[in-house]
């Protein structure tokens, strides 16, 4: 799931520097005795590792100033889902669209729906959205113990020079004996 033109200068990167490693390994003097090949190795091993750990902080500080050029805060909203269900609910896709527009679609395995059942939160959508206001609407299809659903929920916001961040929540209602469907937006503190 990573951008080609992020992996592509990272790849390149990855092979330089293991180019500067076999070409420092190369240059280093020959012992006068022979070495085994487990002492050589040994020796490469905390080099190798440095580099590893090296190549996954640059990788997450790539990712995150990807992020942060393509979204920039005062343009940004994004969409998460959570879910709090017991017996009335087992869903099996949600769709978000923002001013009618269809910007996110997700079909749910028996995974991905386990992992939101344990109280795990899914980004369903992050993007770009111009200040003023704009309709959020999300549609959920699933089955319940005695019907299919498919319900829908809108919100109407009011984006602002800060970020937005919107939570798509499914609670069991045991008062109603059936699911609810709500979009809740998260206020910076």
């Amino acid at each position: 799931m990573f951008n080609k033109s992020v992996n592509l200068p990272l790849i390149g990167l990855i092979l330089a520097c293991c180019a500067s490693v076999a070409s420092a390994e190369s240059d280093a003097p020959k012992p006068a005795m022979p070495v085994t090949e487990s002492v050589a190795q040994a020796a490469v091993t905390p080099q190798v590792e440095n580099l590893k750990e090296s190549v996954l902080n640059l990788n997450r500080d790539l990712l995150i100033l990807e992020e942060e050029l393509l979204y920039p805060p005062s343009n940004q909203v994004a969409v998460y889902l959570s879910m709090d269900l017991g017996q009335f609910f087992s869903l099996d896709a949600v769709r978000v669209e923002i001013d009618n527009k269809l910007v996110a679609s997700e079909l749910y395995t028996d995974k991905q729906i386990n992992a939101l059942f344990r109280g795990g939160v899914q980004r369903l959508y992050i993007g770009n959205l111009k200040a003023g206001q704009h309709e959020i609407s999300a549609f959920f299809t699933g089955r319940g113990p005695q019907q299919d659903y498919k319900r829908g929920a809108k919100l109407v916001v009011n984006k602002t020079q800060s970020p937005l961040v919107l939570e798509l929540k499914i609670i069991d209602s045991t008062a109603q004996y059936q699911p609810t469907f709500t979009i809740k937006e998260w206020k910076a503190d």
